[in-house]
């Protein structure tokens, strides 16, 4: 996405009359879980909370992690996942999924957490009516990492994926272990070639070959109900996002029942559905949300996939190319699009201007109850609130930069209701008009609009000089 140096920061389009109302939690950069109302307020700030993602629970609790692996040695791994209440206080923790002993470091016991966790009582991780994450007990589903080697798959050391379940005392009941099952995910014999080379190698010298990146049940549904086991409520949806693979696993027995990728050209299905590259957040939409049992997934865009070397990819690593994201709704026995919000839908032209709606990492997507989406557009700290008729009801900018590195990026915002914090009141939302951008000049410049004159035999728009280009003239 291509910006401007100077652009304003917080919300800067709210309507309440179409808004699902409440609040937002989000990760503000290196100082820690932000709690915002509609109009941008700063509710809460968690400081030292930090958000890989943050999620809310009922009462004002607030999910996340309070450090991270020295990056000599892990990239992505969280020491631990803390529930804290609303004054800050730890009142439950975990850790102690493997203990780490770093040389040079202290010893310490590590969840590795990354991306992704699932709190008893709610699929998702997001506000769903009827659907409350428990607050005091029940099993967490955890996103995790672990080294091991795998010759079939690489001659370097692997950061494998493994999902894993605790409960509340820290009891760890169920594990499953992503590259067990690497002759069920259909990589051909080109990505095998590239993959056993060069597993996407980090600066720790590992190989992050997968880099799942999102985790969650399917919950209650309509396709189960059905009689299609695939979708059975307790097994789990992810993606990959340096294979571009999206697939649910049986909880009872590890296999992967359903998928689509790493390919997207094996049949007119997928053809239609499109190249889905470096996806983030795929999700089976709950039951009482609309669109329920849908998948919603934000397509980031940008660049993953191994394959055949071709001009932009000479090595067949990061093979699949598109300089545009999508968020899609799809149907998951079909793979038909419900709904989708793309460049075209924000209204740029396609495909020239369609880098401005372009997210190339992290970002995320959350169905509201009232039919609206809310949109992460991570790399550019931006979040936005769109209408089912693609209409932008809210927008908010974070003003957060990180001091490590230069960017205001949102790995992931999620809204959630009023009387999930009875702390405080709640607050009173005052509408914010679009600002016309035409019009809008930074106090002290000057401005002076040009004498228009008509230019005879040039047809364009009315009172201008500037003539319709077609598509054709734009290439």
């Amino acid at each position: 996405m291509t910006y401007p140096s100077v652009y304003p920061t917080g919300v800067t389009i709210y309507n309440p009359e179409k808004c699902w109302n409440g609040y937002t939690i989000l990760p503000a950069r290196e100082l820690g879980a932000l709690l915002i109302n509609m109009n941008g307020a700063e509710v809460n700030l968690w400081k030292g909370l930090h958000g890989f993602p943050n999620k809310m629970l009922p009462g004002g609790y607030v999910l996340g992690h309070t450090g991270e692996r020295s990056h000599k040695f892990g990239i992505q791994d969280q020491r631990d996942l803390v529930q804290v209440d609303w004054d800050g206080n730890i009142v439950w923790k975990f850790n102690q999924y493997e203990f780490i002993e770093d040389p040079g470091e202290e010893p310490q016991w590590m969840a590795r957490l990354h991306h992704d966790y699932q709190r008893e009582g709610n699929p998702v991780g997001y506000y769903v009516p009827g659907m409350d994450p428990l607050v005091d007990k029940g099993n967490t589903l955890i996103l995790g990492h672990k080294n091991l080697v795998k010759p079939e798959i690489s001659s370097h050391e692997l950061m494998d994926d493994v999902i894993y379940e605790v409960n509340w005392q820290g009891d760890i009941l169920w594990e499953w272990v992503c590259s067990d099952h690497f002759e069920e995910l259909g990589f051909s014999e080109a990505a095998k070639n590239i993959m056993h080379r060069d597993p996407n190698i980090r600066l720790t010298g590992k190989g992050d070959w997968m880099h799942i990146n999102s985790m969650s049940v399917l919950g209650p549904n309509k396709w189960y109900d059905a009689g299609d086991e695939r979708f059975h409520p307790d097994n789990i949806i992810w993606d990959s996002r340096e294979t571009n693979i999206v697939a649910i696993i049986c909880k009872k027995t590890g296999k992967i029942v359903w998928k689509i990728g790493p390919d997207y050209d094996t049949s007119p299905q997928l053809k239609e559905l499109g190249w889905i590259i470096g996806p983030h957040h795929a999700h089976m939409i709950p039951r009482g949300l609309p669109g329920e049992g849908n998948i919603l997934i934000f397509d980031n865009g940008g660049w993953a996939g191994y394959g055949a070397p071709h001009p932009s990819s000479p090595t067949g690593r990061k093979v699949a190319l598109r300089d545009y994201s999508r968020v899609l709704e799809f149907d998951p026995t079909t793979l038909k699009i419900v709904w989708q919000y793309t460049p075209a839908e924000a209204g740029f032209i396609m495909p020239h201007d369609a880098n401005r709606f372009y997210s190339p990492f992290i970002s995320g997507a959350q169905r509201l109850p009232n039919g609206n989406t809310l949109i992460t557009e991570g790399s550019g700290g931006r979040i936005i609130e769109v209408t089912k008729d693609h209409e932008i009801v809210w927008e908010y900018i974070s003003p957060y930069w990180g001091e490590k590195l230069n960017i205001n990026m949102v790995y992931r915002a999620y809204r959630l209701p009023y009387h999930w914090v009875p702390q405080i009141e709640q607050p009173k939302e005052t509408p914010i008009e679009r600002i016309d951008v035409r019009k809008f000049r930074v106090p002290g410049a000057e401005y002076k609009r040009l004498k228009e004159t008509e230019v005879e035999g040039v047809t364009g728009f009315e009172g201008t000089g500037f003539c319709v280009a077609t598509d054709d003239e734009l290439e």
